[in-house]
């Protein structure tokens, strides 16, 4: 069993970004690292991905969660005003 490295759940302990395009950006690193800790097998990831890569529901339940924490984001830089 090969373990996925663990990395901070959120890098630099801080949500601010310079700008909309890097707080997107670190919105799919969040929802990648959190899926990450929830399954850190790397085979189990790797053997699923096959299945929900074509996953219309899947896929669109993975782009919610990018929403989510981009949201999360936003409102953390207060919108970039």
């Amino acid at each position: 069993m090969t373990r996925v490295p663990q990395t901070p759940l959120i890098p630099n302990n801080s949500l601010i970004t310079p700008t909309p395009e890097e707080g997107r950006a670190l919105a799919i690193m969040l929802a990648r690292h959190s899926i990450h800790a929830i399954q850190g097998e790397l085979e189990t990831l790797q053997a699923g991905r096959a299945q929900y890569a074509h996953d219309p529901e899947g896929l669109i339940a993975a782009s919610h969660v990018i929403a989510v924490e981009f949201a999360t984001i936003a409102a953390a830089n207060n919108y970039w005003r």
